[in-house]
C-alpha cells in the first residue's frame, strides 16, 4: 500500500534533515514577490538576500571545520581500534609487547608493555577512564559509526547549503530587483 506525503511534512522533514538551515526561496515572479509585506523596495530586498547569503557562509564555514574535525577523529579511532585489536591478541601470551610511543614532534620512547586487559582511553576535556580491553573497543566501534554517520550528514547538509547559495545568488542577479538607471557611456 502507497502512502502519500502532504507538502507540510515534506517541508517539516526537509528542514528536521538539514540541520535547521533555511530553505532559499526562489523567485519565479519577481512582480508578486514585490508586492509581499517587507519587500518594499528593490533595496530593502537586495539586502535581506545578502543578509541571508553571510549566512549560507557562515553557515558553510562552521560545518567545514565540523567536517574536518570529523576526518581527523576517524583514522585516530580506526588506529586505535587497530591497537586494541594487537593487544587483544598479545592478551593471551606473556611475551611483552614492545612499542614506541610519540613523546614529542619526531621524538618517539621504546617502551615494553606487560599483557593487560585494561587501556586507558581519553575522552576528552582532559578525562581519561580505564576501560577492559573488550569495552574500549566496543565504545571505539560505536564512535567510530557514529562519527562516520555525521559525516555522511555532514556532507548532505554541504550539498543543501550549496544549493542554497546557489539560489540565493541567482535571486540576487535578477536584473528586476535593480532599479533602472540610465547608463553613462561616455
Amino acid at each position: 500500500m502507497a502512502t502519500t506525503i502532504d507538502s507540510s511534512n515534506a517541508v517539516q522533514a526537509t528542514s528536521k534533515k538539514h540541520l535547521g538551515i533555511p530553505e532559499a526561496i526562489f523567485v519565479e515572479d519577481v512582480e508578486s514577490f514585490m508586492k509581499q509585506p517587507g519587500n518594499d523596495t528593490a533595496d530593502a530586498v537586495l539586502r535581506k538576500l545578502d543578509e541571508q547569503y553571510q549566512k549560507y557562509k557562515y553557515m558553510e564555514l562552521n560545518l567545514a571545520q565540523k567536517k574536518q574535525r570529523l576526518k581527523s577523529q576517524i583514522p585516530q579511532i580506526k588506529q586505535t581500534l587497530e591497537i586494541l585489536r594487537h593487544m587483544q591478541k598479545k592478551k593471551e601470551t606473556t611475551d611483552p609487547m614492545e612499542t614506541h610511543f610519540l613523546l614529542a614532534d619526531n621524538v618517539y620512547c621504546k617502551a615494553s608493555v606487560p599483557p593487560t586487559d585494561k587501556v586507558c582511553l581519553w575522552l576528552g576535556a582532559n578525562v581519561m577512564l580505564e576501560y577492559d580491553i573488550d569495552e574500549a573497543q566496543s565504545l571505539l566501534e560505536k564512535n567510530l559509526a557514529t562519527a562516520s554517520r555525521n559525516l555522511d550528514s555532514l556532507e548532505e547538509d554541504l550539498d543543501f547549503l550549496r544549493d542554497q547559495f546557489t539560489t540565493t545568488e541567482v535571486s540576487i542577479l535578477t536584473p528586476k530587483y535593480r532599479p533602472t538607471q540610465p547608463r553613462d557611456y561616455g
